[in-house]
Order: C-alpha cells, then sequence, then structure tokens
C-alpha cells in the first residue's frame, strides 16, 4: 500500500536527523510549505515550517480560529539510538584500521557487533563548505565491529550482557594493512584517509568539525510471510514522526492551527538547542504569531497554554517470549492499533507527564467518532523500568499533553518490528486529532 511504501522509504532516506530534516522539507514544500524566513505575514491556510540548525523542525498550518486559542501539535522526535564517529577516530593497530566511536542513547552494545554498518552524516571545512557523507549502504563494500569467535570466549561468556561488548570496543573496522616491514607501519591508515580524501573530501582534521553517525546498513524491509511487519532500523521515534508529517500534509480542513513538531535529542534527554527541553517550540511559535498579528507575550503564553499535543513516541510492545516483564491486560499488543499512554517515567512514575482525564476523554470521543483502533496502555510492569519522552517538556507550558504513538518490538536494536495496520492507525488518529476543536 503507497502509505507503507512511503514509510519505508522515509526510513530508508532518512536514518540520521539532518537527512530526515532534508526529507521533510522535501514533501512539506511538495505540499505547499514556505520557509517562515521568507514569509512576512501569515492568515488562515498559510503553511509554514522553521528549521532549527538542520535537525529539528516546527510545521505550521494556520487555522481559521485566532492562534491565541490555543494550537493542536503533533511531537515527535527524529533521532535514534546510533554510534557517533569520535573527533580524532581513525587509528591502526596490528594491521587493521578503525574507526573509534561513541555510542548515542540507550542501546544492547553487544547487538551492534558483526552487522553491516554505514557510515552517514555531515563534514564542514573550515572555509564552511560543506559535505554530505553516505558510505557502506551500497551492495559492494560496508562496514563492520569484529566479535570474538565462540571457541575463545570462555572468558567474555561469563561477564554479563552489559560488559562483555565495553563500549571503547565498538570501533569499526574500515581497512587492512597488508604490507611488511618497518616502513609499512600506519601504511594502512594512510590508505584509509587517502580514500577519505577522495571520496569525502576530507582530511583528518576534518572530523573535529564533522558529525558522523554508524547507522545499520540497508533497507526497510517488510516482514513475516503475509508481510504485516516493518523490519527496520530507526523506527523508534520516525513511526511516529512520519505519520504525524503525513498527516498534517493531508489536513487542510482543521479549524485550529496545526503543528506538527519534529525535535533531535529525544535519546538522550532531550538536551541542547535542538532538543525539546530548549526554547525551539516556544521561539518558532513566536515567529507564528508575530507574523499573523503582531508579537505579544501574553498572548504566546495563552497560545501555548491552551494548546494540546499529542506526544507521537513509540510504546514496548508486548513480548509472548518475555510475558514476565508485562503487565499484559495493560500492555500494547502489536497489530491493536495506536498507543495512548496516560503517564511513562519509571517505576513510582518518574520523569512522566500524567495526561488529565477530561483530556483523555476528548481523545477517546475524537478516535470512535473517526473509528480509530486505538488501545490505553503502559510501558511494562511498575518496577520493571520504563523510559520518557518529550510530553514532560511540553506539559512545563501548561497545555493539555498525551504519549500516543505505535507499539514497537526490538525497540532500540539495530533493527525494530512494527506492524503495517499499526503505522495505518498512527496516522488515521493524528489525523482525528488535528481536527479537534
Amino acid at each position: 500500500m503507497d502509505e507503507i511504501k512511503r514509510y519505508r522509504a522515509f526510513l530508508d532516506n532518512g536514518k540520521t536527523e539532518r537527512e530526515c530534516i532534508s526529507e521533510i522539507i522535501k514533501l512539506a514544500e511538495a505540499k505547499g510549505y514556505k520557509n517562515i524566513e521568507d514569509v512576512q505575514s501569515l492568515k488562515a491556510g498559510d503553511k509554514v515550517y522553521f528549521v532549527q540548525y538542520s535537525k529539528s523542525i516546527a510545521l505550521f498550518r494556520i487555522g481559521e480560529e485566532p492562534i491565541e486559542n490555543g494550537m493542536n501539535i503533533l511531537g515527535a522526535h527524529i533521532d535514534s539510538p546510533r554510534l557517533d564517529v569520535k573527533m580524532n577516530p581513525i587509528y591502526e593497530s596490528e594491521g587493521v584500521v578503525y574507526m573509534d566511536t561513541h555510542y548515542y542513547g540507550g542501546i544492547k552494545k553487544y547487538q551492534w557487533v558483526t552487522l553491516p554498518l554505514a557510515i552517514h552524516g555531515v563534514v564542514v571545512k573550515k572555509d564552511g563548505t560543506k559535505k554530505e557523507i553516505c558510505i557502506g549502504e551500497d551492495d559492494e563494500m560496508t562496514f563492520c565491529i569484529s566479535d570474538i569467535l565462540p571457541h575463545m570466549a570462555q572468558e567474555q561468556m561469563k561477564k554479563t550482557a552489559s560488559e562483555f561488548i565495553p563500549g571503547e570496543d565498538l570501533d569499526l573496522v574500515v581497512g587492512l594493512n597488508c604490507e611488511d616491514g618497518e616502513d609499512a607501519k600506519n601504511k594502512g591508515k594512510e590508505k584509509i584517509l587517502s580514500i577519505l580524501s577522495e571520496v569525502a573530501d576530507m582530511e583528518e582534521d576534518d572530523f573535529k568539525s564533522a558529525e558522523l553517525e554508524i547507522v545499520p546498513a540497508g533497507k526497510a524491509k517488510m516482514l513475516g510471510l503475509d508481510k504485516s511487519m516493518i523490519l527496520a532500523y530507526g523506527q523508534d521515534d520516525r513511526v511516529c514522526a512520519f505519520t504525524s508529517l503525513d498527516a498534517l500534509l493531508e489536513t487542510e480542513d482543521a479549524k485550529r492551527t496545526s503543528c506538527c513538531l519534529l525535535v533531535d535529542k529525544e535519546e538522550i534527554g532531550s538536551v541542547g538547542a535542538t532538543g525539546m527541553d530548549s526554547v525551539f517550540l516556544e521561539n518558532a511559535a513566536a515567529e507564528v504569531l508575530a507574523r499573523i498579528c503582531g508579537y505579544d507575550g501574553l498572548k504566546l503564553k495563552r497560545m501555548m497554554r491552551l494548546s494540546y499535543m499529542l506526544s507521537s513516541d513509540v510504546n514496548a510492545a508486548y513480548d509472548p517470549l518475555n510475558t514476565s516483564l508485562y503487565d499484559k491486560k495493560n500492555a500494547s499488543i502489536m497489530g491493536n492499533g495506536v498507543v495512548f499512554n496516560k503517564y511513562t517515567g519509571s517505576r513510582g512514575k518518574s520523569g512522566a507527564s500524567d495526561a488529565n482525564a477530561e483530556f483523555i476523554a476528548t481523545l477517546r470521543k475524537a478516535m470512535d467518532d473517526n473509528n480509530v483502533k486505538y488501545q490505553m496502555c503502559e510501558m511494562g510492569k511498575v518496577d520493571t523500568g520504563g523510559g520518557g519522552t518529550i510530553a514532560k517538556f511540553a506539559a512545563y507550558y501548561g497545555m493539555q499533553v498525551i504519549d500516543c504513538g505505535v507499539a514497537v518490538l526490538s525497540m532500540h536494536a539495530p533493527w525494530e518490528i512494527t506492524a503495517v495496520s499499526d503505522v495505518l492507525s498512527a496516522k488515521d488518529c493524528y489525523k482525528a486529532f488535528l481536527k479537534i476543536n
């Protein structure tokens, strides 16, 4: 079906935040959205976007109602767990050339060894020129992290899963020095740097101003003989980012102003200038307000407080092979529709944003009126764990917010699993939400 083909293409074309932003802008501009910097005034029906450092974006479709009455916001994140290349990464050891990495977000380190991996990102040279990098995705060449053969891994296997692959050992194999003799020392490293100069126009010092991410190589695929699921990297949280964007681009008749907010850094606490724990949303909203009726601090505060938001983030799917981790009657089941999670956080709801019953009742009516399949769930058993989302940062402004997304199996693994029907339910949910008055 068309939505799933486009979703898979989005995942393939957007394995980093910058790649996602480029793809989002292309899709949005095809639907008439304009960069807000090129727009002097706004009225009902106008469509604009606001970009922060090529890693976060807020898209707005101006509604008929006064914007002071609030917006309907779909908020997701476009960063995913990965490995980042260090600033001084290339080294040679006993003839093998490596690229040193630092993992990003919550990963099981052992899952990243012996997999085909690719390098995506950008290099910015001292003169300001940028070079986009994508190496290792074709059928001819890729990269990987090596591991010990089982015949010699007796001591390794005695360690816990979190210990037997240290973070400092997650180094990418990128080349081999096959020359002999004293003069051959570091010839492998020199060869790799020469190749990088040729294919990426970068010198060794350029790593200092580069953002290079190591991600699983390969395209998103249909999973199962019945093709009922999707297997792909980065579905947390690009499954919600894509469906939120798709819902916004297809919604032309919402009375309230619609916003799709896609941010960076959620996997490490929403920090930094491109994360939700910044004034990015507030600044974007202020720019919109200024072009509609002139900037007014009180109107901005009212606009934010009276907004509704779905924190469009994934939920842990019930795993039939690990049932002890879940309270099944409150677990999200793959194929049972989009997931509403009243509170996330961990254990005693630490780090959560607990949605109000009145807001949930409004959402229930909207879902039922539009025949949207949904489920109300939690992450897992109370004392098992949990996680935060961007919801609490939206709640800071006083707006009504709840977590709402797709159930994911093997979350945070290099390859994650979603159900086709749930992806479609999420889009239907987001479209229904945007039309709430």
